[in-house]
């Protein structure tokens, strides 16, 4: 019998060691799946345990912006606080670790396949950026409370900031390199729990974004806007609501602000009859002037702010004050009496001379309101209005100096200017080059783009709305030749009663070639479409009406003089055809004391 080769006898050890090769190649990429997952468990452990850390951290700063009177619980100590930032930045880290290797670069390169793995690596990336290189820097440059409030408030905060100003803007381009990040990641996976987290990091980001922005402008500007350099002088107007502006309200009272080293105080107070003659000799273009030629808001104070952008009333106004007095302010500030109703609400009720509680529940309806009601002569209800500032200024000027009660008036402060009802300007040019981008500088944007705006102003002379309510719906077609069609539906209501109003409220001062009932108003209403906007047809009530045109900061402007009964709605349509361009328009809120109600609606939705 022959003797087997010796390659026959080593052929059963190579067929068993190729069939190890195969089971050991067939068992990579699940042991590569096992590893994955196993470590993406203990990412995720990581991710909430930093979440735990981050929401404990959140609700000691909403105790701490909270007014004392309804704090409750005290907020964590600043040891504890850079504790809970050490932490979260650490279970991040970690979290970030755990997701990178061969395994998870590997995975995350397969088409389809690879597309959650993907998105957790990047949610993770994400989440130890944000740990560390946006919260950390963020956290320390906030004004520190101490527990009986004592310190000097204002004046630390601004020192705080300046020093961490850099440390403010190198976390602001973090936070929006890391939402570019995440809005690159997969949008749309066979993974459903990691298109939800993709998804809730993206809203998160998106919210986070503007508010860094605000944080890194605040940081380089409000130390000299408040005066660390030196003096600075402010002229502040108080809006009044119940006489509808551009940008917002008639201004009505009115006083002189003074900021030194982050110190606050009062110099004057004062009423628009005082201003009545002041005259403001600028020149604002040739487009306001076209747009406003029979306003003359220059020259008469009632009319200074017609526009929505608020620039142009802050120029005016501090121009009108150095004719009426000789002396130059380093910018303007305007706010109305539901900002104060916010500011009450930290420093709680102010009191009146005249013995009136001033809280941040009554404020805005006495004196929108109920005031014209108690004062029958005109003098002494401006007087009220007045005298209703200069009661709130005083525990205002408290609250910014007690370290204890200023992140919660730093709080209304910020909620009132993204409602636009606290707007800024400055007089110095670099000052106003970085805030005009902001939503608090109350600028109207001259860039291209989809946009929507409702501006009334009162042409009656009357205190009527109070009582008015505005909607808009906005609505988008295909695209065709290069633009698309927008159909603008605009409603307004006018909810006075027919009777039982001071006369003062329902007085009218324009002339009019029709009979009207106290409580009828009279408005110009003003919508703002985007640049090169055009209008192809507009209804008034169901009925074809024209409207005037005009051109401000490159929008298109359609402007109509509209009667409005008491206890009426009136319903104003135009179709118009823009440059085409994707989305939802930038919206115009102009402040009054009934938010505008906008619904916008992009093609298809």
């Amino acid at each position: 019998m022959p003797r087997p080769s010796r390659s026959d006898e080593r052929a059963p050890g190579r067929r068993r060691a190729l069939g190890y090769a195969v089971l050991a190649a067939a068992s990579l990429p699940l042991a590569g799946a096992a590893w994955i997952a196993v470590t993406g468990l203990l990412a995720r452990s990581e991710l909430m345990a930093a979440q735990q850390d981050l929401d404990a951290l959140r609700q000691s700063m909403a105790r701490q912006a909270t007014p004392a009177s309804a704090a409750g619980a005290q907020p964590m100590s600043p040891r504890a606080v850079e504790q809970a930032v050490r932490s979260a930045a650490a279970h991040a880290a970690r979290a970030h670790r755990l997701t990178t290797g061969p395994a998870w670069y590997s995975a995350a390169a397969l088409p389809f396949l690879g597309d959650p793995v993907r998105t957790v690596r990047g949610a993770a990336h994400a989440a130890d950026r944000l740990a560390g290189d946006v919260l950390n820097p963020l956290v320390h440059a906030l004004p520190r409370p101490t527990p009986d409030g004592s310190g000097d408030g204002m004046s630390e905060a601004l020192t705080t900031l300046q020093q961490h100003a850099p440390d403010v803007d190198r976390a602001t381009r973090v936070a929006a390199e890391v939402r570019a990040d995440v809005h690159d990641l997969p949008r749309s996976s066979w993974l459903p729990a990691a298109d939800r987290a993709r998804a809730g990091l993206a809203q998160q980001l998106d919210r986070l974004a503007p508010v860094m922005t605000d944080a890194s402008v605040a940081a380089r500007v409000l130390p000299s806007m408040l005066g660390a350099q030196g003096e600075r002088r402010y002229f502040l107007a108080f809006q009044n609501l119940a006489e509808a502006r551009g940008t917002g309200g008639l201004p009505g009272a009115f006083a002189v602000l003074r900021a030194e080293r982050g110190h606050l105080s009062f110099e004057r107070f004062g009423n628009n009859t005082e201003m009545a003659t002041a005259k403001a000799d600028i020149d604002l273009g040739a487009d306001f002037a076209a747009r406003y030629r029979g306003s003359d808001p220059t020259h008469v104070w009632a009319n200074s702010n017609m526009s929505p952008h608020f620039p142009y009333a802050a120029r005016i106004w501090a121009a009108a004050w150095r004719e009426h007095t000789g002396e130059r302010v380093d910018g303007v500030i305007a706010i109305d009496p539901v900002t104060l109703s916010r500011f009450l609400r930290v420093t709680g009720p102010a009191g009146m001379a005249d013995g009136t509680r001033l809280t941040a529940d009554n404020v805005v309806d006495l004196t929108e309101r109920a005031s014209y009601a108690l004062y029958d002569d005109v003098g002494r209800r401006k007087a009220f209005f007045v005298d209703a500032a200069r009661a709130a200024a005083g525990p205002l000027i408290s609250a910014a100096d007690d370290t204890h009660r200023l992140p919660a008036l730093l709080v209304a402060v910020n909620d009132a200017q993204q409602e636009g009802r606290l707007k800024v300007w400055s007089a110095h040019t670099e000052e106003q080059r970085l805030i005009e981008s902001r939503p608090y500088s109350g600028t109207l944007p001259d860039t291209p783009g989809p946009f929507a705006g409702l501006v009334v102003n009162n042409a009656a002379g009357s205190k009527l709305d109070y009582y008015l309510d505005r909607s808009l719906v906005w609505e988008a077609g295909g695209c065709s030749r290069g633009d698309r069609p927008v159909t603008v539906t605009m409603t307004l209501t006018n909810r006075a009663p027919a009777s039982g109003l001071p006369s003062y409220v329902t007085l009218r001062e324009d002339r009019r070639p029709y009979p009207t009932r106290p409580g009828d108003n009279r408005l110009l209403v003003s919508y703002y479409a985007g640049a090169g906007a055009s209008l192809t047809s507009a209804t008034l009530d169901g009925h074809p009406t024209m409207l005037t045109s005009g051109v401000e900061r490159r929008h298109s402007v359609f402007t109509t003089d509209l009667e409005l009964p008491s206890g009426s709605s009136r319903t104003l349509v135009l179709h118009l055809r823009e440059p085409h361009a994707n989305g939802t328009p930038a919206l115009l809120q102009q402040p009054l004391v009934t938010p505008l109600r906008a619904t916008l609606k992009p093609r298809g939705a």
